[in-house]
């Protein structure tokens, strides 16, 4: 998910994202959610599935994947209001059961923390199992919208896999643990 309405670098990260789970894992089903494309209702309180049109669709997309890869700009030091408002969308417990991966694309690397003191609480007040290492990328290390640090490209690759490996691991423990109770 692409959780902003602007800009073309996250949206990049995230389509070479989507290609390289293409390409080392064809099995896994991938949809790509570019907050740009849709329009998304303001929260107003109600459960996610009373919203119809973009709203319902995207709600209603996060809510049904298994796992999720947030790609987000950052803006004045914070996340987009259209990424906070997808979170508002959902219920507390969004994530529960969910693997989800960041990237963050930023103007300067004196905003990498944006991801560690602001997204991760919020996933993680939302149930995520969030991968640990998440993949930060500034301004420098794009050029005429592709991704030209070689070590971006490598942690991006790390990310997929880690996101893959995390989501058959978790479905694993769930389901022995469900067989455990034995109905």
């Amino acid at each position: 998910m692409s959780g902003s309405r602007v800009g073309s670098k996250t949206r990049t990260a995230l389509n070479h994202i989507q290609t390289s789970f293409a390409e080392k894992y064809p099995e896994v089903e991938t949809s790509l959610i570019d907050l740009g494309e849709y329009d998304v209702q303001f929260s107003d309180g109600r459960n996610y599935l009373e919203y119809d049109g973009d709203t319902g669709i995207v709600a209603r997309a996060i809510m049904d994947a298994d796992a999720v890869v947030i790609g987000t700009p950052i803006f004045q030091a914070s996340i987009p209001g259209t990424l906070k408002n997808i979170f508002d969308l959902l219920p507390e417990s969004a994530f529960r059961d969910k693997v989800v991966g960041i990237v963050v694309t930023a103007g300067s690397s004196k905003h990498y923390l944006v991801a560690e003191h602001h997204l991760k609480p919020i996933l993680g007040y939302m149930k995520a199992q969030i991968v640990q290492s998440y993949v930060f990328i500034e301004e420098s290390d794009f050029y005429r919208k592709e991704i030209v640090n070689d070590d971006v490209l490598f942690r991006i690759e790390r990310l997929v896999e880690d996101t893959v490996l995390l989501t058959k691991t978790y479905t694993k423990l769930r389901e022995e643990k469900e067989a455990e109770y034995g109905f």
